[in-house]
C-alpha cells in the first residue's frame, strides 16, 4: 500500500486530479451498474409479477364464484315472461318486445344496450338458469348494440 501512496505521491498536481477523478467515475459507475440498476430491474420485474398475479387470482375468484353458484340455481318463482322483464329493469336495460313462444321460449328485443352490460346481463341469466337459445347483436353506431335474442328457463 505504501508502494501505491509513492507512486501517487510522485505525479503531477495535475496527474493526481485525473486520477482521483477517473476512480470518483469508476465508483459511480460501479455503483450504478452493480447496484441500482439490478435492484430497479428487480422491482420492475416485482412490479410485473405482481400485476399478473392479481389478474390470475381474480379470474380464479370468478371461476370460483361461477363453480359455487352452480349448485345454487333458485328456481323461478314467476313466469319466464315476467323473470325476464324484472331482471331487464333491474339491469336498467329496456325490452322493445317480449313474446311468449312455443315450448318455453320467449323471444325478446333491445333496442339500444351497452355491450359490456348486455354480456353481464346475459352471463347473469344463465348462472341463474335461464338460458339464451340463440342471441344477434347489431351494431347502432352510436356505441350501443340492439339485441334480439330467445330464452328458455333451464330444465331442473
Amino acid at each position: 500500500m505504501s508502494g501505491l501512496r509513492a507512486w501517487f505521491a510522485g505525479r503531477a498536481l495535475r496527474e493526481r486530479r485525473l486520477i482521483l477523478a477517473m476512480l470518483a467515475l469508476l465508483v459511480v459507475t460501479i455503483v450504478w451498474g452493480g447496484i441500482i440498476l439490478p435492484v430497479r430491474d428487480g422491482l420492475s420485474s416485482a412490479r410485473e409479477r405482481h400485476a399478473d398475479a392479481v389478474v390470475r387470482l381474480a379470474a380464479t375468484q370468478d371461476e370460483v364464484d361461477l363453480i359455487r353458484s352452480a349448485g345454487r340455481r333458485v328456481p323461478l318463482t314467476g313466469t319466464l315472461v315476467e323473470t325476464l322483464r324484472l331482471r331487464a329493469d333491474a339491469a336498467g336495460l329496456a325490452l322493445a318486445s317480449v313474446e311468449d313462444g312455443t315450448g318455453g321460449r320467449v323471444h325478446a328485443t333491445i333496442q339500444a344496450g351497452r355491450p359490456a352490460a348486455l354480456a353481464r346481463w346475459f352471463a347473469g341469466l344463465e348462472a341463474s338458469g335461464i338460458l339464451v337459445d340463440s342471441a344477434t347483436w347489431r351494431d347502432n353506431a352510436d356505441g350501443s348494440v340492439a339485441a334480439d335474442f330467445v330464452v328458455r328457463a333451464r330444465a331442473s
